[in-house]
C-alpha cells in the first residue's frame, strides 16, 4: 500500500484543522503506528507548517483519545487495549444499529444514494488495495450513515468513537479476507436502507461491527497489545 503524502496545501479550512486530518490519516494507515513518538520539529518537516499549528492539531487528537501525552516524552500515538477495544465496539454496535434503522425509515432520497454511492467507491477502493482510499472512503460512509439517520447526537458518538476506532480500522480491514466481506456487510447495510427496513438495517449495521470486532480483538489477543507506559 503506497504512503499518505503528508504536505498539505494552504487552503480556506484553517491550518490546524487540515493538519489534524493529515495527522489521523497517517494514524489510520498505520504510518504513525501505536506507540510512537511524534516529534514536532520532524511533523513540522513532514506537514510543512509551523509548531503552532503543529501543537493545537495534538492538543486536539489528544482529546480524541488518539495520542497521549507523556512526561518527558511528549506526545505518543496511543495503544488501545483489549478491554478497551471490546467496550468500544459494543457501544459502537449498539449506535449505529440505531442510526442504520433510523436512516432507513427516515432518511432522504438523496442520502440513500449517496450511500450506495459510497458503497461502490468502498468496494472500488477494495479491489485497489490502496490504503489511503480505503480509510477515507469508510470514513466517507460512516459519515454519510450517520447524517442519514438524522439524530444529531447520535452523530456526536459515533464521530468520537470513531476517532477512537481509527487506531484499529487497518488492523481490522487488512486482515486476510476481511475487505471482501466487509464490503459484502456494507452493501446489505445500503441494501435494507434503501428498501426502507428498519429492523433489518440494524441488524446489518450490528452484523457488521460485530465482525470487525472479532477480527481487531483477535489480533489484539494474539499480539497482546496494551496501553504505553
Amino acid at each position: 500500500m503506497g504512503e499518505i503524502g503528508l504536505q498539505i496545501s494552504r487552503q480556506s479550512a484553517t491550518l490546524r484543522i487540515q493538519v489534524e486530518e493529515k495527522l489521523r490519516q497517517a494514524i489510520a494507515s498505520g504510518r504513525f503506528k501505536p506507540g510512537q513518538r511524534l516529534v514536532e520539529r520532524e511533523l513540522c518537516e513532514l506537514i510543512g507548517v509551523g509548531r503552532t499549528s503543529i501543537r493545537e492539531a495534538l492538543r486536539q487528537l489528544e482529546a480524541e483519545g488518539l495520542i497521549t501525552s507523556y512526561p518527558h516524552r511528549g506526545p505518543v500515538v496511543s495503544t488501545i487495549s483489549y478491554e478497551e477495544a471490546a467496550q468500544l465496539y459494543s457501544v459502537r454496535a449498539l449506535l449505529e444499529s440505531f442510526a442504520g434503522q433510523e436512516f432507513a425509515e427516515n432518511g432522504s432520497p438523496e442520502n440513500i444514494a449517496n450511500l450506495e454511492r459510497l458503497v461502490e467507491e468502498f468496494a472500488d477502493a477494495a479491489e485497489s488495495g490502496a490504503g489511503s482510499r480505503l480509510i477515507a472512503s469508510k470514513t466517507a460512509f460512516y459519515e454519510c450513515l450517520m447524517e442519514g439517520s438524522g439524530n444529531v447526537f447520535v452523530k456526536q458518538m459515533l464521530t468520537s468513537l470513531h476517532n477512537r476506532v481509527t487506531l484499529l480500522r487497518m488492523t481490522s480491514m487488512t486482515q486476510p479476507g476481511r475487505l471482501k466481506h466487509s464490503v459484502a456487510e456494507i452493501r446489505d447495510i445500503a441494501a435494507a436502507i434503501r428498501d426502507r427496513n428498519g429492523p433489518k438495517a440494524a441488524a446489518a449495521c450490528k452484523y457488521h461491527i460485530d465482525m470487525a470486532a472479532k477480527v481487531a480483538l483477535d489480533y489484539l489477543r494474539k499480539n497482546d497489545v496494551s496501553p504505553s507506559e
